[in-house]
């Protein structure tokens, strides 16, 4: 089980997850720079704004990622699990807005 501290956006909070440390930290590295390529366009300052639009940003990778590859699939816990840390992530980032 691993642990990660993110400190993202005005937030700071850490997540427990199955995943090992380097793993979690290949993550966040990747969501910072979806980050700071959506502040270096311009999209918005906001945080919660381009919280969202980083989601977005990772939907859309994801996507694409099956359409070229669609042998592969995402286990339903897999997707639990995404859909539980995300969630826990939005409610942390609420609490501190």
């Amino acid at each position: 089980m691993g642990r990660l501290q993110v400190d993202l956006l005005g937030a700071s909070f850490s997540v427990r997850a199955s995943e090992d440390d380097e793993y979690l930290s290949k993550l966040l590295t990747h969501y910072k720079e979806i980050i700071s390529s959506l502040k270096e366009s311009g999209a918005s300052d906001n945080p919660l704004q381009l919280s969202i639009l980083a989601g977005i940003t990772l939907t859309d990778e994801l996507f694409k990622a099956k359409t070229q590859n669609p042998q592969v699939q995402v286990s339903s816990t897999d997707q639990d699990e995404a859909e539980r840390l995300t969630k826990q992530m939005i409610e942390k980032i609420d609490k501190v807005l």
